[in-house]
């Protein structure tokens, strides 16, 4: 299997959670992606939210680490996310060829659409850092 690394960021204004919805999968997810070769886990989480959302921010602290096995694209994959804090920028899709569109959600509905994390969103601003593998993906 080849490892890959991917980057997710946690961006929170007035108890709502910016997400973005995956043109490839159709789905919300927190806006993140891959890392590429040469950069470092904080880079590439300031990266793919400007590449997403247009927003500049500052990466803080590391939430959570989860682990998967995607079967189908014979990948081991590790997800790492994090805080930011966003200080510039206006919410717009810079990448419209993989991101339909990034909006404001409401935490109940990130939780629903990216249900990885144990204790939901609000777990993981409560909590230390945590590991959870996310099992064989087909």
């Amino acid at each position: 299997m080849n490892r890959v690394d991917v980057v997710y960021s946690v961006i929170l204004k007035k108890g709502k959670v910016l997400m973005v919805k995956n043109k490839k999968y159709d789905n919300w997810t927190l806006p993140g992606g891959g890392v590429e070769k040469g950069e470092t886990l904080e880079q590439a989480a300031q990266r793919e939210v400007w590449e997403e959302t247009g927003l500049n921010v500052k990466v803080g602290k590391l939430l959570t680490v989860n682990e998967a096995f995607r079967q189908k694209e014979n990948n081991h994959v590790l997800f790492f996310t994090f805080l930011a804090e966003a200080f510039d920028g206006e919410v717009v899709v810079q990448d419209k060829g993989g991101i339909l569109d990034a909006e404001w959600k409401d935490l109940s509905f990130a939780n629903e659409a990216v249900p990885y994390y144990e204790g939901g969103i609000e777990g993981l601003l409560e909590t230390s850092l945590s590991y959870n593998f996310q099992g064989v993906q087909a």
